[in-house]
């Protein structure tokens, strides 16, 4: 493996100028600069990740906080844990995963460890217990998500209480009086999370103006839950003309049971689904739907994180607006068409 003094030789100049170049503490010629990376390149020159943090006080790392809890769609989340990773590696930073439960913990043991510049935070709640210790931390932070207070915060995430607005305004426009909305497993509103929380607080005022009822019921995204919770929802709505969906992996086994129940889609039944891009356009009948952005939340975050990092201001809330692609699993309400 090529050493600095070895890039220097090459590159005919000094191994403080390599070192400049490198860090960025001094500013070198164009020329000059061009000439060393051209060396780096060539010989293939990686710095001492050890030397490197020593000599600026950064590790070049990131940690990424995203507990993978088996109530929660973990394709979703690992796909914005890539993103991150990808957008980090683009600002020359690698991205260290904590998928442990651990809460203020983890905080605690980033912060005092100096293991990584900054962080970013996923599966945020609405009160999460890690927000006054990130409020608090010299480390910066980054939450993907909301909580219900994100002053002294930097956030980014879907806009989930117009998410839920816009599937309300599309039914209202078909003439669906009677909604009903398949949630995520209970614990994910027990805990009170923040995209879960809002999606339904947005979809609940927005019916209420159309004249909609509404109701919601959790569900753990299982062939047998799914079958349940369908069954619970046409028992106590019959009128019920549409469903909106906020659980992926109850998708499938939902359009097998109306299928099953001789309930056509869309003619007997519309669904509007909250999901990945992929999810929507696998199903057996291809859905209606908000996509989740989340290589967008992913790179956003990572812009902001280092933005912090570098001492350059950051927006303190940034809301992606929602996107509702129409396709064959909506049409009017049965007593409209």
């Amino acid at each position: 493996m090529a050493t600095l003094a070895e890039v220097a030789r090459h590159a005919g100049v000094s191994a403080s100028t390599v070192s400049y170049v490198l860090s960025g503490k001094r500013s070198i010629s164009e020329e000059t600069r061009l000439r060393v990376e051209s060396s780096i390149r060539e010989l293939g020159y990686h710095p001492n990740a050890g030397a490197r943090a020593l000599a600026s006080n950064r590790s070049h790392i990131i940690a990424l906080m995203v507990p993978l809890r088996t109530d929660m769609y973990v394709p979703v989340m690992m796909e914005i844990a890539i993103a991150v990773a990808t957008a980090a590696r683009g600002f020359g930073h690698d991205v260290l995963l904590l998928t442990g439960e651990e809460g203020p913990e983890a905080v605690r043991r980033v912060a005092a460890s100096g293991l990584a510049d900054a962080m970013i935070v996923m599966d945020v709640e609405l009160e999460d217990e890690r927000v006054p210790l990130l409020r608090e931390s010299a480390r910066p932070s980054v939450l993907i998500g909301l909580p219900a207070d994100p002053a002294g915060l930097t956030c980014v995430d879907l806009d989930f209480g117009a998410t839920g607005a816009l599937c309300a305004d599309h039914l209202a426009q078909l003439g669906h009086r009677d909604v009903a909305v398949v949630g995520e497993a209970a614990a994910v509103y027990q805990r009170h999370t923040g995209f879960a929380e809002r999606t339904l607080d947005g979809l609940r005022t927005r019916a209420k103006e159309h004249g909609m009822r509404v109701i919601h019921r959790p569900c753990e995204g299982s062939y047998e839950s799914t079958a349940g919770v369908l069954a619970r929802i046409f028992e106590e709505r019959p009128d019920t003309s549409a469903l909106v969906v906020q659980n992926e992996a109850a998708v499938g086994p939902m359009l097998a049971l109306l299928r099953q129940q001789g309930r056509a889609v869309p003619e007997d039944v519309s669904v509007v689904a909250i999901c990945p891009e992929q999810v929507a356009l696998q199903a057996s009948v291809q859905l209606t739907s908000v996509a989740l952005p989340a290589q967008e939340m992913g790179r956003q975050a990572v812009e902001l994180v280092m933005a912090k990092i570098e001492g350059r201001e950051a927006a303190p809330v940034t809301l992606l607006p929602p996107e509702l692609t129409v396709r064959a699993s909506t049409g009017p309400a049965p007593a409209a068409s």
